[in-house]
Formats: C-alpha cells, structure tokens, sequence
C-alpha cells in the first residue's frame, strides 16, 4: 500500500487548493454527524421530558442547520475529490499510453493488444472509482469514525468501552477477506484482459469470419472466456459481501452491550434519558461509517491489483536504448559489417555484410523467413543485433536518436494503416497538411484520380481500415505517404502487390524519379518490381547466397533462376 501510495505522489502533490476544499468538506461533514447525535440528548431531556416552549423552535431550526451543512459539505468534497480523480487518471492515461508507444517492438509484437487496451481502459477505470470516489469516502468516513468515537468517549467512558470492545474483532476476519479479493482482483482482470483480446479479434478480423462462416465458432470462444470472467468476479462478490453482514453482526453485538449496561445507568439514576439517547445515537453512527470503512477496505484490494498491474508497465526497460546523436542529414551510407541478429534459438540473420549508397535501388528476395524484414527492421531499430555493427553515415546507428534516424526512413510494408482522418492527413501522417505536397504524393503515387473523385476530394474521411477503399486505393495512399515524407531512404515491402500491371509501372516509373538520390530497399515477390534494381540479394536462412543484377543472377545462381521462375 505505501509504495503504491509513493508511485501515486506525482500524480497527487499538484492539487493543494483542491485538497484543502476537500478537508473544508470533511470537517463540515463530520461536525455535522457529531452534531446529529449531540442533539438527541436535548431532544430527549429538555423538549419531551422538561417540555421547554423554546425547544420547539430552537431544535426544528438547529437541525436544518445541520444537515445543510452536512449537504455542503458532502458537495464541496464530492466536487473536488471527483476533480483530482478523473484529472489524475487522465494525466495517468496519457503517460501509460505514451510508455506503451514508446516500448520496444519486441514488447507489442509479444504482448497482445487487447491486453494492452485492458490496461489503459478497464484497469484504469478501476483506479478511477478508487480515486474519485473510494478515497475521498475513505478519508470522510474514517475521520467520522475517529470524531465520534472521541464523543462517545466523552460522553461515558465506561459505557464507550463496553461499546467499542467489539471492534478489534473485525480486523482478524478483515485481513483474511482483503488478501484474497486482492488475488481475486488480479485474476478478474487479467479474464478481463482475455474477453477484451477476443473482441479485438473479433472486430480486427471480421471478414474472415464471414467468409469462414465462423460466427459460432467465435462466440463459442468468446462466451468460455467470458463466463471465466464472470465466474471469477462472484467469487470475489461472494468474498466481498462478507465484510457487510459481519459488520452487522459486530454492530448488533456492540448496541446490545450499549443497552444492557447504559440501561442498568438509567434505571440507577446515573444517566439521564436524554444522555444515554445521544450516547445510543453517536454509537449506532459509529459502526455506519465503520461498515462503510471496512467494505471499502475490501474494494481497495481492487484498486490496488489494477495499480499493480498498471505500474508493471511503467517499471518495464526498453531494450533498445536511445542515441544522443541527432541524424539531421538524409542518409548517404548504410554498412552492415558481420552483422548477426538472433531470435531465442533462431537466428534470423547471420554475418551479414552490406553496403549501400545514396542513389542505389537494392532488392531483397528469397524464401519466407529469410531474413528480408529482419535486415529492414534492424535500420528502422524495432531490434538491436546481437553482434556485428550497423553504421549510417560512418556512425553507429545506436548513437543516434531513435526520432532523427525514423525521420530520415519512409517505409511502405505489406501491411497497409489507414487511419480515420481525412485522405490529405493520411497522406501527410505525423506532419501539417500541405495541399500542394498530398496533390503532388498522390499524382506520383497514381492516386489523384480516384482521390479528387471522393466526395469531398483529398478532405474525404476515411473510414476505419480505409474500409470506403479498395485494396489497391489503400496501397497508393500508403506510397503517397512514404513520397509526402521525402525521407532519404526509402522501404518498400511489397509496396505494389495489391496494383495491376498497368498501375505499378506508371508508379515504379515515378519512383525511379524520385529516388534517384536516395537509397531504396525493395522487398518483393514480383519479378517485375525488381528487375530494375542496381543489386539484388538473395536470402536463405538469414545469409545472403547470391548478389547481382537481375541478368547476372540468372546467370549465376540456380537458386535465383528457380525464384524468379515462381515469381512471374
């Protein structure tokens, strides 16, 4: 609880104004409460036994002053403590979705999405009604307890022990019940974890669930991890609504020993009615706020599993350590010099030595898991390799900055992002949208005149996946993209697989033109998107076993001819 408590103080300190409206709240509300039962006593004594006229009014008008105060206060703390916590936990959001963007690629390639939504979404919510509604009632409720305990003490000190002897046998069955809703919590939210991932699937992967007509088969697997779900969070209800009912029976224990001993009081003559009604009073309030104290310790163990689970993620190293070296120049070099990247036992490259210079088109081809994307991924550094160094311009590509170095690489993979902006801001992703540049990059990319025919032209919104798109359209903006970007070196992965023939000459012509200064690094199972590439490497099992020409592979490697049999 205390490191959990000191991982929070950042969040915290910032809120000193609202704090101090919160304590104004408490102390109203509290004041109040005690006043509710220091008003039965004269209540009892001096308006029904005495039968003083002034009472008649004097009372009615002292406990509407009460309860507006109480009603104040219950405002002012419900306001600012709602404040501070959807403000924390907003500010919370956008550094745990800022830790996650910037983790290491390993981390999102093995860690799934809907977990990762999880995290931001559900195990934040649950800090959020912790923060902004557990807590301050927490704070209110506990000094409740504190100040009327002092009354009752104040009141009789005999009959205040009898009364309150009970309480230490709650803590035992407390610290029971509240360790295992804790590990209950855990379990309940990663469950909740594993019902957001299969409605990310499900949502992700839609059209292969209708042309599979898999429907039924995927709410099979979604209803066995949703009743998984909902089975852990009875046992956590069944657990939690013990505190309730125990309490009740602690209370009734306490009242009882109240009534036998204050009774005996009042008989003896020792205690007026009027006392022993305002001492009956401020107990019966005691054991209300103390049931609401111990049902929300109980609801903290929720809260604090979440944060557990929330701050894991914060506490996680990248791997890929940041440069301090800005790359401010386009690219000139690349050098791979023995370079070996490995995969637990797999090695997806090995020894690899390269040189590439401003203006060459170099293409990678070869066999699935060759090691193509692995050589790509490692100058964009979603890897670091295991041995071996990769320079860029004569330095280290490590001592770069990570921003600098993504700046200088336009990259078109086989995968193709659309996002719901508007067709000009997927053009221009990351940067302020020039007209005249996108109209440009969607000429180039032979997307102008499907684009200009939109509804609203370039202005268009997209729709989730570029769904209001065609395969084909999509690519053209994702090569659009890469031109818009003007970076020096230029990635395409079967950049062109989704155009007819007619289509990716018109663009490959282009591109020519546009990167005549630049590097390319074409990755391709076409024949045509790579026979005019100055080198050509061909991989197998992460070694590069042939390099050339187009014309001189065929000449020289069996293994090249065969491949680019199976790629016409």
């Amino acid at each position: 609880m205390k490191e959990i408590y000191q991982r929070y103080w950042p969040y915290i300190k910032g809120y000193k104004f609202h704090y101090a409206m919160v304590l104004v709240g408490i102390v109203l509300t509290v004041t109040a409460t005690a006043g509710t039962a220091h008003i039965m006593q004269p209540i009892m004594d001096n308006m029904f036994i005495k039968k003083e006229p002034k009472m008649l009014i004097f009372i009615p008008l002292l406990l509407i002053g009460i309860y507006v105060l109480k009603s104040l206060g219950r405002y002012l703390q419900s306001v600012y403590t709602n404040y501070i916590g959807l403000h924390i936990i907003s500010r919370l959001r956008e550094d745990l979705l800022e830790k996650i963007m910037h983790m290491d690629m390993q981390f999102l390639y093995l860690n799934r999405s809907g977990e990762l939504i999880s995290r931001i979404t559900n195990d934040l919510a649950r800090v959020q009604y912790f923060v902004s509604s557990m807590l301050p009632e927490l704070i209110r409720e506990s000094i409740t307890v504190v100040a009327l305990v002092g009354y009752v003490i104040w009141l009789n000190p005999m009959l205040a022990f009898w009364s309150l002897i009970v309480m230490p046998v709650i803590i035992v069955p407390l610290i029971s019940i509240t360790k295992r809703l804790k590990k209950l919590s855990h379990r309940s939210q990663e469950k909740n974890a594993d019902v957001m991932t299969r409605l990310t699937e499900v949502f992700n992967n839609s059209e292969i669930i209708k042309a599979n007509a898999t429907e039924g088969y995927e709410l099979a697997r979604f209803k066995e991890d949703n009743e998984r779900f909902f089975t852990i969070n009875m046992k956590s209800t069944y657990t939690n609504e013990l505190v309730s009912p125990l309490m009740e029976i602690i209370a009734a224990i306490g009242l009882a020993a109240v009534i036998y001993v204050g009774g005996r009081e009042v008989y003896a003559g020792k205690m007026s009615v009027g006392e022993f009604t305002a001492f009956l009073t401020a107990v019966g309030l005691v054991f209300q706020p103390l049931r609401r104290v111990t049902s929300i310790y109980g609801k903290i163990q929720d809260a604090l599993a979440a944060s557990e689970r929330v701050f894991h993620i914060f506490d996680i190293d990248n791997t890929i350590q940041d440069g301090s070296k800005e790359l401010a120049e386009p690219i000139k070099s690349i050098q791979f010099d023995n370079v070996t990247l490995k995969f637990a036992d797999k090695t997806a490259l090995e020894n690899l030595n390269l040189t590439v210079h401003a203006g060459q088109n170099i293409a990678l081809v070869g066999q699935s898991g060759g090691g193509k994307s692995s050589l790509v991924n490692l100058l964009l550094r979603f890897y670091d390799a295991d041995e071996g160094l990769i320079t860029i311009n004569g330095h280290n590509i490590q001592e770069y900055t990570q921003n600098s170095l993504r700046h200088q690489i336009a990259s078109v993979s086989q995968r193709v992002y659309i996002f719901q902006d508007t067709l000009a801001a997927n053009v221009a992703y990351g940067s302020d949208v020039n007209e005249e540049r996108v109209i440009e990059a969607l000429t180039m990319a032979d997307a102008i005149e499907f684009a200009t025919s939109l509804p609203e032209g370039i202005h268009t919104m997209m729709q989730e996946f570029g769904a209001n798109l065609s395969g084909g359209q999509r690519q053209r903006i994702a090569i659009a993209r890469a031109i818009y970007k003007h970076a020096s070196l230029l990635i395409l992965d079967e950049a062109t697989s989704a155009l007819d023939n007619e289509s990716e000459k018109r663009i490959q012509n282009a591109l020519n033109a546009y990167s005549k200064d630049k590097i390319t690094i074409t990755i391709a199972h076409r024949l045509s998107t790579i026979t005019h590439a100055d080198a050509i490497l061909y991989f197998e099992a992460g070694n590069i076993l042939a390099r050339g020409t187009h014309q001189e592979l065929l000449e020289t490697s069996d293994a090249y001819r065969r491949l680019a049999g199976e790629m016409v």
